[in-house]
């Protein structure tokens, strides 16, 4: 987890930063941590709301509509969890 733009983020998104790293999974951990470390710092507060909402699915979901073992349900399909997903390359 890469430590330079740290200082430079307000308290909320340095907060969600390091919840994005420290998911449980290894797999998770880089996933969403390397995709909000590109975008955090552009995120408006309505894109915050949602990656929070992301933030709170299980690692065993986010790993299986990763693989594609599972579709995800389409009351969870939101603008930024279809974000991740894309750019984890499902």
């Amino acid at each position: 987890m890469p430590d330079a733009a740290e200082p430079t983020l307000d308290p909320r998104r340095r907060r969600l930063r390091y919840r994005a790293w420290h998911r449980g999974t290894k797999e998770a951990d880089l996933i969403i941590g390397a995709f909000v470390d590109r975008h955090i710092a552009a995120f408006d507060e309505a894109e915050l709301d949602e990656l929070e909402a992301v933030l709170e699915l299980s690692d065993v979901d986010l790993a299986d509509w990763i693989s594609g073992r599972r579709p995800v349900p389409v009351e969870l399909r939101t603008p930024m969890l279809t974000r991740i997903l894309d750019g984890a390359g499902r």
